[in-house]
């Protein structure tokens, strides 16, 4: 069909994904590895597999509504509905189980403003938001676990543990913000009552933190390139979704 946007058009893959054609075409063998193209009974998909990825990711990164959506691609709006159903759980991240014994994590949390006001609260931007903890690999910046989405008024050391987050790293070593004090997780080193000033060792110390902790915040930056991150129509379990899958296309095009 002329005039509607198609994965066999290369051009329209990196707009979209992020990703290269090459990487792309890496998650379509990936999902179909994984049985997310079966052949079944009853009417078939209007679009291949390869299409409805591409929808359901221009769909994360654009944030535009499925009325605006579908005929980009050629379906109806109940169609697109189906098809960002069906696939988004698919792409969601496979969070790891095991890390190297000398692994060096980093958890921060990011807030989400969402209009689901059943799973959000008013944050500290004033929006309602929901509040997801981020755990990245302070070597390769890949995203390894993204606890469950609490509501954005929930402190970080709160979170950390509500979430599934902290269950997800193990025993592995963990650098979080001053935020996370009491969680046994390496946060910065604070001034004690009394004292004016952290002694030199100590502010050395600060410093390296900090510049290690910063790629957290790098990671979060080009996963909120993905609009739907800005302000989500989403409801119920699905804003967990598209944070997982949005983290999954993160991670492929930062290991190329």
């Amino acid at each position: 069909m002329s005039g509607v946007i198609m994965a066999s058009e290369p051009s329209w893959i990196a707009p979209f994904t992020g990703l290269s054609p090459r990487q792309f075409g890496k998650v379509i063998t990936a999902l179909r590895r994984e049985g997310a193209d079966p052949v079944r009974k009853g009417r078939p998909w209007s679009l291949p597999l390869q299409d409805r990825v591409l929808l359901v990711a221009a769909y994360w990164r654009t944030n535009l509504t499925l009325r605006q959506l579908a005929p980009l691609f050629g379906v109806s709006k109940s169609a697109a509905d189906r098809v960002i159903d069906h696939i988004g759980p698919l792409l969601a991240l496979r969070q790891r189980r095991r890390f190297r014994k000398d692994a060096v994590l980093i958890v921060d949390g990011t807030l989400v403003p969402t209009r689901d006001h059943s799973i959000a609260e008013q944050s500290k931007n004033y929006r309602y938001s929901t509040n997801h903890q981020v755990v990245i690999d302070a070597d390769s910046q890949l995203v390894v676990a993204v606890g469950r989405p609490l509501p954005g008024n929930r402190n970080d050391c709160k979170a950390w543990e509500l979430s599934g987050a902290r269950a997800a790293v193990g025993q592995a070593t963990v650098i979080a913000d001053g935020g996370y004090r009491g969680t046994g997780l390496l946060i910065p080193h604070r001034r004690e009552r009394g004292q004016t000033e952290l002694p030199a060792w100590k502010e050395e110390h600060n410093t390296a933190h900090r510049k290690i902790r910063a790629r957290v915040e790098h990671v979060f930056a080009r996963m909120k390139a993905w609009k739907i991150l800005r302000d989500c129509r989403l409801k119920g379990d699905c804003v967990h979704t598209a944070m997982l899958g949005i983290a999954r296309l993160h991670n492929l095009a930062l290991a190329g």
